[in-house]
């Protein structure tokens, strides 16, 4: 069993979908947009997500969240589309009161977190995209008939097997997320596809990959990109990948050795990976890693103090006495061990909290 500690919290996103989102590690933040089969309590013990959920919590407040109709967030949703995926990353950050941070997406996620960062310019700092694609499989210009045939069949297939007991059916994504892995491997990512979503979900998630197409929001990315993509990727095509850095300006392709969309901890490619991802992202403050402590409404009270709003303006707008606005603010001072307010505004600050309002 995991050792490493998440938070998990609610928050609604702007149609009031209920999303779940969890916090890990200490440092500034690291966001992750969403993707496919993922349930944020199972993935900390499971051998395909919770290496990397590990490492990157060392030196970062890990930011991850349930898609809509998935995991702990909320399944039975009237709306399932690109554009919900793209507001409900707008809802996750914003409910944390995030200024600016890198972005990291895999899989389809990758195609969401081009869409915010195009978007926000001015929020993302720096980008990772691993096993990503910027078109669906029935958007891509090489796409031949037999290809276009395949990706219906993919569709039926969850239709058909995906809530089954017996997992044949829900075998066969396995082999192509992770077609090296063991058999233990295999028998948790099929347990991890069943209790993410339903079978319902997983088909209206799937027609909804199929027709992404952001080609057109790519050069309107202005922060560093470091894109990844397994050579010879069974799920993703390798020039799906390679397409990011061809029309990012600013970004740089890196080849992995690996068959497995979702890379494995013994794998060569893994280690590779890591120290890439490592070498890019900006190191952490020390001291930004207080900010791990706090709760997301003691981070909206440090938000409202380093947009230079006083404690009676606070209180006016939260509904709350002075007093209990001091009291919080207290606790929050002792929690990032600084002096008073002058020395949390700094911290803030430097943490991408705070700044001129919107």
């Amino acid at each position: 069993m995991s050792t490493l500690k998440q938070d998990i919290h609610f928050c609604a996103a702007a149609d009031g979908v209920r999303l779940a989102y969890a916090t890990s590690g200490h440092g500034p933040p690291l966001v992750k947009a969403s993707n496919w089969i993922t349930h944020l309590e199972f993935d900390l013990d499971s051998p395909v997500w919770s290496h990397l959920i590990a490492e990157l919590s060392r030196e970062h407040t890990l930011v991850r969240y349930d898609q809509r109709a998935s995991g702990l967030s909320q399944w039975d949703v009237a709306s399932l589309d690109f554009e919900d995926w793209v507001r409900d990353l707008e809802a996750v950050v914003d409910t944390l009161g995030l200024e600016s941070f890198p972005l990291l997406g895999i899989s389809q996620g990758a195609s969401i977190a081009v869409a915010y960062a195009a978007r926000h310019p001015e929020r993302v700092t720096r980008m990772v995209l691993y096993g990503g694609y910027a078109r669906g499989r029935l958007k891509r210009s090489n796409a031949t008939p037999q290809q276009r045939e395949e990706a219906e069949l993919m569709v039926k297939l969850a239709q058909l097997g995906w809530g089954k007991s017996d997992a044949s059916f829900r075998q066969f994504f396995a082999t192509q997320f992770v077609p090296d892995g063991t058999a233990e491997q295999h028998q948790w990512f099929t347990d991890l596809a069943l209790i993410s979503t339903s079978a319902e979900n997983a088909v209206r998630m799937m027609q909804v990959f199929n027709e992404i197409d952001i080609v057109d929001l790519l050069s309107r990315v202005t922060c560093p990109v470091l894109a990844l993509h397994a050579t010879h990727d069974v799920r993703v095509p390798f020039s799906e990948g390679r397409l990011f850095a061809s029309h990012i300006a600013d970004a740089r392709f890196v080849p992995l050795e690996s068959k497995n969309h979702l890379l494995l901890r013994d794998e060569p490619a893994w280690s590779r990976w890591l120290e890439e991802v490592r070498a890019f992202l900006p190191h952490a403050p020390r001291a930004a890693s207080a900010l791990a402590t706090l709760t997301p409404r003691e981070v909206e009270l440090l938000r409202s103090i380093a947009l230079g709003r006083d404690n009676a303006e606070i209180a006016s707008a939260l509904g709350l006495s002075a007093k209990t606005v001091r009291n919080h603010m207290s606790h929050i001072y002792a929690k990032l061990d600084v002096a008073g307010r002058a020395e949390a505004i700094v911290l803030a600050h430097e943490s991408g909290i705070g700044g001129p309002e919107r």
